[in-house]
């Protein structure tokens, strides 16, 4: 198939959250399953401090906005592995500045007209380009208008008027709301300004627009595709989403394993696999307690959290009983991330008040990042919602054993013992259900029960190491779900 992949941010380009993990790695995946792939993407300042810089071409057009047009261009490069063809949105009044969505906390006001153009611009690229795609994958609200863009302006045009859309959603908690005044500026009739098309209570929503006109709609986790079609976690859509469940599917999002290995990591103290894993995480545990200037005791274990300083991640769960565990002087804590203010500070105290059991470290750092996976015995993740989650994943890989709440992709990807069922699906982890300090810390007393008997921890330990955690798997499921896109489309 020709597929195009639209998406506002991807990795090694430009991030601010999962969806920049999805669009850099499942495009690569499905080219290397035989697939012609393209990205599609904005030119952001930031594109050009990766090498190798996009190359200009002369391709121009213009996009109607506001009453006017608005031109841009486009630019060419390849994905680092070099399977994919990246088409780069150039226009400077709208990409070239510092930050991706905001600047100083702020989302910049122009983000409608921004994603507008891009969602419009991305067709154009397509049709400049001569792709003809069989499918056209929009992510998250950005890309929501471009399916009503695809119907409404382009339906006989031969070079992308064929194409099945599928839409992904990342997270339902963003969906671009903003006031009547977009109907015009996006150049579109006021008659799709209604409840079956752009409207939710009296705005437009970009999100909903696209989840109209998606041909299928896939989310990054089974779980996380039925939770979102109730009002606890739908925001306002699940009616839509419930509507539409026939169309639904959740794929859990996959991990780029050149990039998270622990037997390749060259940012470990010592790397391991499955089989000596036991040796190479008490040298990594030593070395970043070494490295942390924590007491070197392999006697004690290790609990960790990566992530956002955030309330949907359950740190107001997670702070009290901090404290708690803390004064049992028996485990020690390791943190590393930013967020809420609140957050950072009541760490610091901890830090201050056990300087010998726990280090937050208030930074985003790669390195960092898996020298934690690496060391830690057990991962702290007691999210409220969680689409997919990433963390819990690298350490299964990493041999930690996560500590998550029953919900979204952590439901999916975690397996305690009370739900094994060996050899067929061993544990991997501890899971809790209620999002409350009581579940959470049953869960934490558990982990350590589990670490304290090492034959139990060894076998989980192999069962998390052993998964198959690659974006081929996940990228055998879009394919699926692009071939009953392509029928829909035939049959509609």
């Amino acid at each position: 198939m020709r597929i195009v992949f639209v998406a506002s941010e991807a990795v090694p380009w430009a991030k601010t959250g999962g969806l920049a993990d999805v669009a850099g790695a499942l495009p690569d995946a499905l080219a290397q399953l035989g697939h012609d792939v393209t990205l599609i993407m904005p030119h952001y300042r930031v594109v050009d401090r990766v090498e190798p810089v996009p190359q200009p071409t002369p391709w121009r057009y213009q996009v109607p906005l506001g009453g006017g047009h608005v031109e841009g261009g486009v630019s060419i490069g390849r994905s680092p592995a070099g399977h994919v063809r990246i088409l780069f949105i150039d226009q400077p009044q709208f990409f070239d500045r510092d930050g991706i969505y905001s600047a100083h906390g702020a989302d910049y006001p122009d983000n409608p007209a921004r994603f507008l153009f891009f969602s419009r611009a991305a067709i154009e690229a397509m049709r400049l380009a001569g792709i003809k795609p069989d499918i056209i994958h929009v992510n998250d609200w950005h890309t929501g208008v471009l399916p009503i863009y695809l119907r409404q302006f382009y339906a006989h045009c031969p070079e992308v008027g064929q194409a099945a859309v599928v839409m992904t959603i990342h997270n339902m908690a963003y969906q671009g709301r903003y006031g009547q005044w977009v109907v015009p500026l996006a150049d579109l009739p006021w008659d799709l300004f209604d409840w079956r098309s752009l409207e939710y209570h009296g705005q437009v929503n970009f999100l909903k627009a696209g989840l109209a006109y998606a041909q299928k709609i896939t989310t990054v986790s089974p779980t996380y595709a039925q939770e979102i079609q109730t009002p606890d976690y739908g925001h306002g859509l699940d009616s839509m989403l419930l509507h539409r469940q026939a169309d639904l599917t959740g794929i859990v999002n996959g991990v780029d394993t050149t990039q998270w290995n622990p037997s390749l990591d060259p940012f470990i103290a010592r790397q391991y696999n499955h089989t000596d894993f036991t040796q190479g995480k008490a040298a990594c545990k030593a070395a970043l307690q070494h490295e942390l200037g924590l007491p070197i005791r392999p006697d004690l274990p290790m609990l960790a959290q990566i992530g956002r300083l955030d309330s949907q991640k359950g740190w107001d769960l997670l702070l009290p009983l901090a404290h708690q565990y803390l004064k049992r002087d028996d485990s020690q804590f390791v943190i590393l991330g930013t967020g809420a203010w609140h957050y950072q500070e009541a760490l610091a105290n901890l830090e201050h008040q056990y300087p010998n059991q726990i280090r937050s470290l208030m930074q985003f750092s790669t390195p960092l990042a898996h020298k934690i996976e690496a060391a830690a015995d057990l991962f702290l993740m007691p999210s409220l919602y969680e689409p997919c989650g990433l963390n819990q994943i690298y350490s299964q890989i990493y041999g930690a054993l996560p500590i998550v709440r029953r919900t979204g992709g952590l439901a999916d990807t975690v397996t305690d013992p009370s739900d094994a069922s060996f050899p067929d699906v061993p544990a991997t982890g501890v899971v809790f259900n209620h999002p409350d300090q009581a579940g959470l810390s049953w869960a934490i007393d558990r982990g350590l029960s589990i670490w304290r008997d090492k034959p139990m921890r060894n076998q989980m330990i192999r069962a998390g190491m052993a998964k198959d955690w690659s974006w081929r798997r996940s990228a055998e499921a879009y394919v699926a779900v692009y071939k009953s896109a392509i029928k829909a489309l035939q049959g509609s």
